[in-house]
């Protein structure tokens, strides 16, 4: 039974966002961490997450079952109720944003609250049935960690929030196109409106390279503009140039969930070395914008 609760949660998406909530804060700290509001940052964002991941698992629960990779997950199976789940869902809610609003700030409180709403509300309940959109509005909530992870330390959305939120959404654009092809059979048996189902897997092809050249631009944009520095623009240029080597890739192979499966599985990989050089960067002081170096 505790083993479905924690299924519930979905740790490998909680896993994901906080790294991805670290890579923020300690972008904004630059190696001056206060390691209260770090863990208060971290646990109450997972928590918030987790929350939503639960009452995504309520939402989702007839569509699941006719889907070959989710018909196991515990409501499904009936192994818990849904009037438990919501239960569950709702003191996690509780917890998470109770620990945001004691130890962080408002602006904090209220990015965390916008991304639950848009993924709970706006995507889960009407956007991922009803439109192939659903991905697009999806991924304002996907992109909050690090922007809260930043915004608990500067206590303002400035312009590296601002950044911070465009590389994330950007990202996940083709990330969530690459699964909807590998998973195609899946999607079409739920019904779900997903770019590779109501325009087919040629135009999704287009849309998964227009995005990944658009993350690129946006990921070096971070350091060009004087929040990251030297370090992370070169990581970051070598993972979105070999990123968009494998979507033009896919217009040339013949196994397209293969293909599919690789930009995925890079994606995962690009934006964790992202995260984790915006850690290391923490460590240095304040980066001069590139514009201002070659002048």
């Amino acid at each position: 039974m505790r083993k479905d609760y924690l299924t519930i949660t979905k740790p490998g998406i909680i896993g994901g966002n906080v790294i991805a909530v670290l890579g923020g804060f300690f972008l904004a700290a630059r190696g001056d961490v206060d390691p209260w509001l770090l863990i208060a940052t971290v646990v109450g964002l997972a928590l918030v997450i987790a929350s939503g991941c639960a009452f995504n698992n309520v939402i989702d629960r007839d569509i699941d079952a006719m889907m070959e990779r989710t018909r196991t997950r515990p409501l499904v199976q009936g192994r818990v109720t849904p009037a438990a789940t919501l239960r569950f869902a709702t003191l996690l809610g509780i917890a998470g944003f109770a620990l945001l609003a004691l130890f962080t700030n408002w602006v904090t409180v209220g990015l965390a609250a916008f991304g639950f709403a848009i993924y709970v509300g706006v995507y889960s309940l009407y956007m991922k049935r009803q439109s192939e959109y659903g991905t697009l509005v999806g991924s304002l909530s996907g992109a909050m960690p690090p922007v809260v992870g930043y915004c608990a330390v500067t206590g303002q959305f400035d312009g590296g929030a601002l950044t911070l939120l465009v590389i994330f959404c950007l990202w996940q654009m083709p990330h969530s196109y690459a699964i909807a092809i590998f998973r195609l059979k899946d999607y079409q048996a739920a019904r779900i409106p997903v770019l590779p189902v109501v325009r087919g897997i040629k135009t999704a092809k287009h849309y998964i390279l227009g995005y990944i050249l658009a993350f690129v631009f946006a990921s070096l944009a971070l350091s060009v503009a004087g929040y990251a520095g030297p370090g992370y623009f070169v990581v970051a240029l070598v993972m979105g140039v070999y990123w968009l080597y494998l979507a033009m890739q896919g217009y040339r192979v013949h196994d397209e969930e293969r293909w599919a499966k690789r930009v995925f599985a890079f994606s995962i990989i690009t934006i964790t070395a992202l995260s984790l050089m915006m850690s290391v960067d923490a460590s240095l002081p304040p980066a001069t914008p590139l514009w201002t170096a070659l002048n």
